[in-house]
């Protein structure tokens, strides 16, 4: 419950904070809170996700795809994710969260995300970086295909993806919703 107070806290300090284009990298400031700890006094890693997903909130209402989402009847979804971590968030520790559009496929969009801390030096050091593969859905039923949405959003120049996250969407995608997909394991 507490991630819902921190996206809206998020979602009215955007409109405060300066517009974004599509390429920009977005900076969304936190602080570990005692309820993002586990039992080892740091930040629990399934908050980092979480987390992540209250800085693209943020991401998508400076750049101005959250409206345009909401007027068209879209919402995004995580398709896939992945995270390493480097360097734990203790109480109280102030860190930033850096997310950007690599770019895109015939089907997803897939953004990267950094932890960030300043280091002995104050220079930023990076934390965690995770890599979310999204898809965008309609409400009235079916995805949006990704000519529809690039055409909307106004995006020209992102098409294509580094290999190796190609490599990694394929690799860890599952069956359509429609296929089967029965749980049996191999040895």
């Amino acid at each position: 419950m507490h991630m819902f107070f921190r996206t809206m806290l998020h979602f009215v300090l955007a409109r405060f904070r300066s517009r974004l284009g599509h390429g920009d990298v977005a900076r969304t400031n936190f602080i570990t809170l005692p309820t993002d700890l586990d039992i080892l006094n740091h930040m629990n890693n399934g908050v980092y996700l979480s987390i992540m997903d209250v800085a693209r909130f943020e991401m998508l209402v400076r750049n101005g795809v959250w409206q345009l989402m909401r007027d068209r009847g879209w919402y995004p979804v995580v398709a896939s994710e992945t995270i390493t971590f480097r360097k734990s968030l203790n109480p109280w520790n102030r860190f930033t969260i850096e997310s950007r559009i690599i770019g895109h496929d015939d089907k997803a969009v897939y953004m990267e995300q950094r932890f960030v801390r300043p280091d002995a030096s104050g220079s930023p050091e990076i934390y965690a970086t995770g890599y979310i593969r999204a898809r965008f859905l309609r409400r009235s039923g079916g995805t949006v295909p990704m000519p529809e949405l690039v055409e909307a959003f106004g995006v020209e120049g992102f098409h294509g993806i580094p290999e190796w996250i190609e490599r990694w969407g394929d690799d860890v995608a599952l069956p359509p919703m429609r296929a089967a997909a029965p749980s049996v394991w191999s040895d």
